[in-house]
């Protein structure tokens, strides 16, 4: 029998066991639609199309399946860049199906017309262009392979409408080969027998982890190789999970707004074990004097990272859970000494703390988060003072609980992003922490949460201003505060506009109840908290500055 274009992605979609789209229709990808009308798949419509990506990489990060969003051609499709783009830069996998106009008016500026292959090149992993319906189950088949193998990342498939109408005989392919494209698992044997033998003779070891720790399940393997070296564990915004912030020789964020241990161990370290982690400047500072007393080992999946940014002792190319297994095979147990001491005077000596002067202040409500969740609850942020409170003051205990935009920084990406992650762990407790400039870019999703009755919780810092660049306009700029003061609407009546639950916070012991009311619910909830005004993320490296001499805190 023969399907149309359209039929064929559906079926390929139920083949790769997709269970949830996000998306927006339109003209170009209509056929689609009609195919998706009583497919039986879950549809979920977004109110702009952005959301739809940032809902597909929410879902990606808190199920570890990928994420699917569909969009239209022209202006639909490239509503999407920003939240491929943000998927590229945190190693994401989703897959974008765009609509396009038929094959025969490409290239002639037709009526929402866009060239979103070549628009996203740089920002995908790969992408296709679908000329003829007889390669589209195999293009779909390649999609998922590239999107979930190696590093993760998004993949877009650019669907003509032609192409969508035409029929052929369906066939999905049972395997894929692609040259070229063989990603390396497994650790090479003398590499790791030289990583085992600094590991062995240091004396001040660390180990620095990131995403990809999350990425390929490692999180066990990584807890094993910390209880084996008795090494202190650090971790990256988007490696916050990957080991239990409540171990002994857990350091916290690094970085620019990280603890000041785990900023003071690796500038002290003499042995760095960076695990599926990639230097980024946030974490780095001044590069000439982060770990400048270390040998460093490297393990990640993609090459390219590896002696990008620093310079590398031990490079190792492989998946993270298959390397470490094989590393902590060849080490023996550690006993504990003057450096385990060390860390331990560092981390009391230098806690995260705030000024309680009566007010209500962002760090208290993350605490009180903490503490009625008891860490057990997904936590998304938006970007900006509100995900660095955020990542400082949670404690996060397991993998996939904290879902962030790391590399690109993306505002907005936290109320979208939420709602893929809550429909992907419907029986958790979703909360957005957001900023009151951020929450606004795409606040429209909140329509969405209350359309399918998806009960995230939005809690937002409301403290007037564009917190983080204020931040740093007092900081480096003599307080002169060019355009971040910004008056937004009233947050309880735009969520009760939505048909929402709105709630507003004032006081520090109103604060347990609201979180208790919203997590009682059972349906979409923000929380306008109006804190103090300019309050700052303390410790903070200046920009370039070098990660142990910090700011505050």
């Amino acid at each position: 029998m023969q399907l149309s274009g359209a039929e064929i992605i559906i079926k390929s979609l139920k083949e790769e066991g997709v269970e949830a789209i996000f998306g927006y229709p339109g003209g170009q990808i209509l056929p689609f639609y009609d195919a998706l009308y009583d497919s039986g798949l879950k549809h979920y419509l977004v109110r702009h199309e952005q959301g739809a990506a940032h809902a597909a990489d929410g879902y990606a990060r808190a199920t570890g399946k990928p994420g699917v969003c569909v969009a239209t051609s022209g202006p639909g499709a490239t509503n999407l860049v920003t939240g491929i783009a943000n998927a590229y830069m945190d190693s994401v996998p989703i897959i974008a199906l765009t609509g396009q106009v038929p094959c025969g008016m490409l290239g002639k500026d037709s009526f929402q017309e866009a060239d979103i292959t070549g628009i996203t090149l740089p920002i995908t992993k790969h992408n296709y262009l679908v000329n003829d319906v007889k390669d589209l189950a195999r293009t779909i088949k390649e999609s998922f392979h590239i999107a979930t193998t190696g590093r993760p990342g998004p993949v877009l498939i650019d669907l003509p409408k032609d192409v969508q109408v035409a029929k052929t005989k369906f066939k999905y392919p049972e395997d894929v080969s692609l040259k070229g494209y063989k990603p390396i698992l497994k650790g090479n044997k003398g590499q790791i027998g030289q990583a085992a033998k600094l590991i062995g003779n240091a004396k001040r070891p660390v180990i620095y982890c990131g995403g990809g720790v999350i990425v390929s399940g490692a999180n066990a393997e990584l807890f094993r190789l910390a209880e084996l070296t008795l090494s202190p564990v650090t971790t990256t915004l988007l490696g916050k999970g990957a080991f239990p912030e409540t171990h002994p020789m857990s350091l916290g964020m690094l970085g620019m707004h990280g603890t000041k241990a785990a900023n003071y161990a690796v500038s002290e370290c003499d042995l760095l074990i960076a695990v599926g982690a990639r230097f980024d400047d946030r974490v780095t500072g001044k590069i000439d004097e982060f770990a400048a007393k270390a040998r460093v080992i490297h393990i990640d999946v993609d090459p390219a990272e590896i002696g990008k940014n620093v310079k590398v002792d031990v490079p190792i190319v492989g998946d993270v859970k298959k390397v470490l297994a094989q590393l902590n095979e060849k080490l023996e147990q550690q006993l504990s000494g003057e450096w385990q001491d060390k860390i331990a005077q560092w981390k009391e000596k230098h806690p995260l703390s705030y000024g309680a002067n009566g007010k209500l202040k962002p760090q208290f409500i993350i605490e009180q988060i903490y503490e009625v969740t008891r860490g057990d609850a997904i936590i998304v942020t938006e970007v900006g003072q509100n995900q660095m409170w955020a990542a400082q003051y949670y404690k996060y205990t397991r993998p996939r609980t904290f879902i962030s935009s790391g590399g690109l920084g993306t505002m907005g990406y936290g109320l979208p992003a939420a709602i893929g992650a809550q429909v992907g762990c419907p029986d958790s407790v979703v909360i957005d922490i957001a900023g009151d400039g951020s929450i606004q870019m795409n606040i429209q999703e909140l329509a969405t949460a209350v359309h399918y009755n998806i009960p995230v919780i939005v809690v937002i810092l409301n403290n007037n201003f564009l917190g983080m660049v204020r931040q740093w306009q007092e900081i480096f700029y003599d307080r002169r505060y060019s355009y971040t003061e910004i008056t937004g609407p009233d947050f309880v009546k735009l969520a009760e506009a939505y048909g929402a639950v709105g709630l507003r916070v004032t006081e520090p012991n109103e604060v347990k109840p609201a979180l208790k009311k919203a997590i009682e619910a059972k349906r979409p909830v923000l929380i306008d908290f109006v804190v103090e005004r300019e309050e700052n993320v303390f410790p903070m490296v200046p920009p370039g500055g070098a990660i142990h001499k910090m700011l505050g805190g």
